[in-house]
């Protein structure tokens, strides 16, 4: 008997996973732009300082005693998706977020849950969030608990109960924004950014009145349609080094991560993503230099006024956002204390600013770089290799670093102690190859390449295997004063954790096989591990309540890297996504559940029902559309149903249900008949029922030979 579409739709649902209710040269004073109202034993701010180092004073747990590190408890969260937060400690009480921008407060000591808030963020939103419904954390000022929601609003809670005391839009609702990134508390005011560059928005950071919620100003980092004049010089003289018409577009430069803060200076300090699209301007050739996108920027936290900046890459278009952690410090450089920032970009750069001016210090790679030659030593900017401008040339480009970075988001750490910078880097080489024809469209990632070109995962073994042993991810102890790497310890694949540092000399990061690492800070030798049963890609934290020290880490696999790479995310193994909050003691006497993980059997696929061309155009049209969910074969690294398993694939009305109409909205799967003919979602269909085809001959050899 054929079922419902209804029941069909709810089958599917469960599947979609449940979204209810002393080495180097170190700096002369421990500055990291001074504490950020910091009580010794909490954590107030999601880098522990203003300064965003990532480094807690803390040291009853040690390099000596680690070995005694056990889990203290943990707590389920009810989501199969990414976990990127770093929880806050204030008074006694954990403070953290989950996927969907959820909010839970906890007994840091027991692990017993206070209270929690759920934004209920439209499942809708799912689509044009390019990178995971992921949530880094909240910001805890005055008695409230502030969090951006992924659809865009900035929500202020009181930290006693989780009672919502008020709420702003923070972007257009019309315009396919999104919001990932922990709030951040200067001068009174909360201050917060966007993201969205890859489906055509404008970026800025907007700083609201912390006890009103109240706009304060706005600091956009790209130009505007110069026909409607500009909001401020810095924007007219941005818009001299732009081509085309990039206003259309949106222009990107997105504020999508974290914030740093010089009080006695009262500059904030941003980094800002990659401009739109990709391969430059759809209508004038290779653009200028793009300002501000892909650069670092410092305004005034009073008013929002330009103070410098520094592009690390001018005129991007290898997607390589400035957004990663931009850490504050004090060094001695040649004899003199110097004031910096550092960023271990996400271009394979480690740079080193004077942050009250922006003068460039020092670049060093501290991952292999193809893209350019090197930097000039006066200014810092680069010599972009010739075959690197793909965008010109129109041939195949090998970036190095890939489009994920040398570093990503995960968050580096630093020790005033051993003036080394732990950075969690990797190497994901990415074939880049301009799209001729490109044309920005609605619900589509809008990137100017030939995705289905340099995004689709190789169809035979060898060319799988290459692309995976070139993956490689590490942690890198760097020397920021030296500029250069000081020990090194491998993990089996890239996508690890952010790290922390301690004053007991240890250095803590969780990985993408699932294991919870301590090592000492001064020479990398690994001294405790333990199994998470998940991957880890948040950065851990630390604090003591009554004498004793915790260690606090988010656990569950995911973010753009296994959503987009499908098996290309397995490098490190098959873990899936079990999402937890993981806090340790010395002698802690928790323990996790066995994890037992059933098998499943591939699913017979269908019988082809599409020539040969339409599963080709299906192949052109899924990575744009389909694979930031999906990933590019139609399967995530676990994180979301694999579709060569879909029941919707042998049956007309279903699939049309879920892809044309939107059966599944309210779960992330939109209608897409506003933006494909039927014709374009038959030829999807047909690709996923040729990669289910793959995947059954793969696992059934001599049954596939007569199917």
């Amino acid at each position: 008997m054929q079922r419902s579409i209804a029941g069909a739709v709810c089958a599917l649902m469960v599947g979609l996973g449940t979204r209810a209710a002393a080495a180097g040269a170190g700096p002369t004073k421990p500055d990291l732009a001074r504490s950020a109202e910091t009580a010794a034993d909490d954590w107030r701010v999601a880098g522990h300082d203003n300064g965003d180092s990532r480094y807690s004073p803390l040291a009853q747990l040690d390099e000596h005693n680690v070995g005694r590190l056990r889990l203290a408890w943990s707590y389920d969260l009810d989501t199969h998706r990414g976990q990127e937060a770093t929880p806050v400690v204030v008074d006694g009480v954990l403070y953290t977020t989950s996927a969907w921008s959820k909010v839970l407060a906890f007994r840091a000591a027991t692990g017993e849950l206070l209270w929690q808030f759920d934004p209920k963020v439209p499942g809708a939103i799912a689509v044009q969030v390019c990178c995971d419904v992921v949530n880094r954390g909240v910001a805890v000022y005055q008695g409230r608990v502030y969090v951006a929601s992924l659809d865009g609003r900035l929500i202020a809670l009181d930290a006693a109960t989780g009672r919502p005391l008020w709420s702003v839009m923070t972007v257009d609702p019309k315009r396919p924004y999104s919001v990932s990134g922990a709030p951040f508390v200067a001068a009174g005011k909360v201050i917060i950014g966007n993201g969205g560059a890859e489906y055509g928005v404008r970026g800025y950071i907007t700083a609201y009145d912390a006890t009103s919620g109240r706009r304060a100003w706005r600091f956009y980092t790209v130009p505007g349609d110069p026909a409607r004049g500009f909001e401020n010089e810095a924007m007219r003289r941005a818009a001299k080094t732009w081509s085309g018409h990039w206003w259309r577009d949106g222009g990107g430069g997105t504020v999508w991560n974290s914030f740093s803060y010089d009080p006695d200076a009262g500059l904030i300090y941003f980094g800002t993503g990659n401009a739109s699209p990709w391969s430059g301007q759809v209508d004038g050739g290779p653009r200028a230099d793009a300002l501000y996108a892909a650069s670092i920027v410092a305004v005034h936290v009073a008013d929002g006024t330009y103070a410098w900046h520094f592009q690390t890459t001018p005129g991007d278009v290898w997607d390589y956002d400035a957004t990663q952690t931009l850490t504050l410090a004090t060094l001695k450089l040649d004899g003199v204390d110097r004031k910096v920032a550092m960023q271990a970009s996400k271009n394979g750069y480690f740079y080193v600013l004077d942050r009250l001016t922006g003068e460039f210090l020092s670049g060093r790679p501290f991952a292999p770089v193809s893209w350019t030659s090197g930097l000039d030593p006066k200014t810092g900017r680069p010599a972009v290799a010739p075959d690197a401008h793909y965008d010109v040339s129109g041939k195949r480009f090998l970036a190095k670093p890939g489009v994920l970075g040398a570093h990503n988001w995960q968050p580096m750490s630093y020790s005033p102690l051993t003036g080394l910078v732990y950075i969690p880097a990797q190497e994901l080489p990415f074939p880049l190859l301009k799209d001729p024809g490109f044309q920005p469209q609605a619900l589509g990632r809008n990137m100017g390449l030939d995705m289905a070109s340099t995004l689709t995962l190789p169809e035979n073994e060898p060319a799988t295997a290459a692309a995976l042993a070139a993956q490689k991810g590490y942690l890198s102890a760097w020397d920021p004063v030296a500029g250069r790497e000081v020990w090194r310890a491998e993990h089996p694949g890239p996508w690890n954790g952010g790290t922390l540092v301690t004053g007991g000399n240890l250095v803590f990061q969780g990985t993408a096989a699932g294991e919870f690492l301590a090592f000492r800070a001064s020479d990398g030798e690994r001294l405790w591990s333990f199994p998470a049963q998940t991957g880890i890609i948040a950065a851990p934290m630390t604090y003591a309540i009554d004498g004793r020290q915790y260690v606090t880490v988010m656990a569950g696999w995911g973010g753009i890297f296994p959503l987009s790479a499908g098996g290309l995310s397995f490098k490190s193994g098959r873990l899936p996504n079990r999402s937890r909050v993981l806090t340790f003691v010395l002698d802690g006497t928790a323990s996790l559940p066995p994890a037992v993980q059933a098998a499943r059997e591939f699913p017979a696929p269908p019988a082809q029902l599409q020539a040969a061309a339409a599963v080709t155009e299906g192949e052109r049209l899924f990575p744009r559309y389909c694979s930031g969910c999906h990933g590019s074969a139609a399967y995530s690294g676990g994180l979301v149903p694999d579709l060569r398993y879909s029941p919707a694939l042998a049956d007309d009305a279903l699939w049309n249900a879920v892809v044309r109409d939107g059966a599944l909205s309210n779960a992330g799967m939109v209608a897409f008949k506003r933006v494909l003919s039927p014709a374009h979602i038959d030829a999807i269909r047909a690709y996923v029922i040729h990669r289910a085809q793959i995947g059954y001959a793969a696992e059934h050899p001599s049954a596939a030979s007569s199917h």
